[in-house]
C-alpha cells in the first residue's frame, strides 16, 4: 500500500470514472463520489503484477520505487493488480504462482457495484475481503454500521482492515469462512461476493431478506464465468438471469485444480477418435454455449493451449482429484475433421459436443438468456424462464 498520495490523484480518478463511463459503467454518480472518497491506491502493494482487463492483455511490473509514474499509470487504469500470490508464499510482483487475491479491474468493480443497486440503509454483506477496496467503496456508499465483509485469510483481513483505518473506514471485518456468510449480521439486503462459486452456498439467501439480492460470479468451470444477479423468494430460495462475462479466483473451499498436465500422463489409456466439430465454438466464441455445456455436463473444467500458429488443443477435465476423466481435441488449421482422446469412464467429448448441438438445437441462445436458481434443494439452470430448467 503506497503512504504517499499524489497531487495529481483527483484527476486520475475523474479520467478513470471518465473511462468507465464512456464504456456504459458508472451510471449512478454516488459511485463516482465513493471511487475519490476510496482513492484505489491506497489497497495497492508498492510492488505488483499488473493485468489489463482486456482480451489478451499482457501483465506487466509495477513498482512504486522503480518507476513511480507506471505504478500510478497502472493503478488507475482497468487493470487487476496481484494482492497474494500462493496464499502468500509467492511474490505479488512476480508472475509465477496463482493468485489468489487481487485488487480487481475497476470496470467489474463498478458493474458488480452497479448491479448490487443498493439503497439508503441497506445491510450488505460481502464475501471476500481481499484488498478492503470494495469493502470501502460500499462502506463509503451506505455508512458506518451497515457493510459486514467476510475473508478466509488473517493475512488479508488484517491487511485490508489497516488499508480501511487509514481511510477512517470501519465495515464489521469477520475472518472465516466465507461459504458461511455472517448471521450475526442478518438479514441483509444485499450480497456482494468478490469470488467465483459453482454452487451457491445455501446460508447466502437464508441470510438475505425477500427481495433482497445477491451478486456473484457463477463460474461453473466451462468458460471464464458469468455475472449472476439473483432475487431471494420467501421460501429460501435464490434465481435471477445471468448478464456478462466475470472471470474471478473461486471461494477457496470450490477451487479446482489447474491444468491438465496429470490428465496428459494417462494418454496412453485414451480411446482416439475424431470430431467434424470446430471445438473453438465451443470455448470462448460463445457464451450462451458455455452455459449450456456447464448445465448439461456438469462437474466438468475447460482448459485450452493456444499456439502461435493458430493450432489449439481444447481439454475438457473431471473436476475431481481421483483419476478425472478428461477428453482433448485438438484445433488443426486447414484439417476436415480434428483428434479427439477421451480417457476415464465417461466419454467427456461426447458429452460436451451433445451438449453444444442441443444448444443449436434451442436457436443458439444468447447467455442473457439463461438464469441459475440456487434453493436449498438444489441448484438448476434454467432457459429464459425458471420453470424451464436444462435439460428441455
Amino acid at each position: 500500500m503506497s503512504g504517499t498520495d499524489d497531487p495529481g490523484v483527483t484527476g486520475r480518478i475523474d479520467r478513470l470514472a471518465d473511462e468507465l463511463t464512456a464504456l456504459g459503467g458508472l451510471a449512478d454518480p454516488r459511485w463516482r463520489a465513493a471511487l475519490h472518497a476510496v482513492p484505489r491506491h491506497r489497497f495497492v502493494p508498492r510492488a505488483a503484477w499488473a493485468v489489463p482487463d482486456r482480451p489478451g492483455g499482457t501483465g506487466f511490473p509495477i513498482d512504486l520505487e522503480t518507476d513511480p509514474a507506471a505504478w500510478w499509470d497502472a493503478v488507475y487504469a482497468d487493470t487487476a493488480i496481484a494482492t497474494q500470490v500462493a496464499e502468500g508464499a509467492g511474490d505479488p510482483a512476480q508472475p509465477a504462482g496463482p493468485w489468489t487475491s487481487s485488487c480487481s479491474a475497476p470496470g467489474v468493480v463498478v458493474t458488480f457495484l452497479e448491479a448490487l443497486r443498493p439503497l439508503d440503509h441497506h445491510r450488505v454483506l460481502e464475501i471476500g475481503t481481499g484488498s478492503g477496496w470494495t469493502a470501502g467503496l460500499l462502506t463509503s456508499r451506505l455508512g458506518p454500521g451497515l457493510v459486514t465483509s467476510v475473508e478466509i485469510d488473517e493475512a488479508l483481513a488484517a491487511r485490508a482492515a489497516a488499508n480501511l483505518a487509514s481511510l477512517d473506514l470501519s465495515p464489521h471485518l469477520v475472518v472465516g469462512d466465507g461459504a458461511a456468510g455472517d448471521p450475526s449480521g442478518a438479514p441483509y439486503d444485499r450480497v456482494h461476493v468478490t469470488c467465483g462459486v459453482d454452487q451457491v452456498p445455501s446460508a447466502w439467501a437464508a441470510q438475505t431478506r425477500p427481495g433482497g439480492v445477491i451478486v456473484l460470479p457463477w463460474s461453473p468451470g466451462w468458460g471464464i464465468g458469468h455475472l449472476a444477479v439473483l432475487t431471494v423468494t420467501t421460501d429460501g430460495a435464490a434465481l435471477g438471469r445471468l448478464s456478462g462475462p466475470a472471470g474471478f479466483m473461486m471461494l477457496r473451499s470450490q477451487r479446482r485444480p489447474g491444468g491438465p498436465p496429470a490428465a496428459s500422463a494417462t494418454g496412453a489409456k485414451a480411446a482416439v477418435a475424431a470430431t467434424r466439430t470446430d471445438p473453438r465454438g465451443l470455448l470462448g466464441a460463445s457464451p450462451g454455449a458455455e452455459v449450456a455445456i456447464a448445465a448439461l455436463v456438469p462437474g466438468v473444467r475447460a482448459y485450452a493451449e493456444m499456439a502461435v500458429d493458430g493450432s489449439c488443443r481444447f481439454w475438457a477435465i473431471e473436476s475431481r482429484a481421483d483419476d478425472p476423466a478428461w477428453a482433448s481435441v485438438d484445433f488443426l488449421p486447414g484439417r476436415d475433421d480434428y483428434p479427439v482422446h477421451q480417457y476415464g469412464d465417461r466419454r467427456l467429448w461426447d458429452e460436451v459436443e451433445t451438449a453444444y448441438q442441443h444448444w443449436i438445437a434451442w436457436g443458439r441462445p444468447d447467455r442473457d438468456r439463461f438464469g441459475l436458481t440456487a434453493a436449498p434443494s438444489g441448484q438448476q439452470v434454467w432457459l429464459d424462464r425458471p420453470d424451464q430448467p436444462l435439460p428441455l
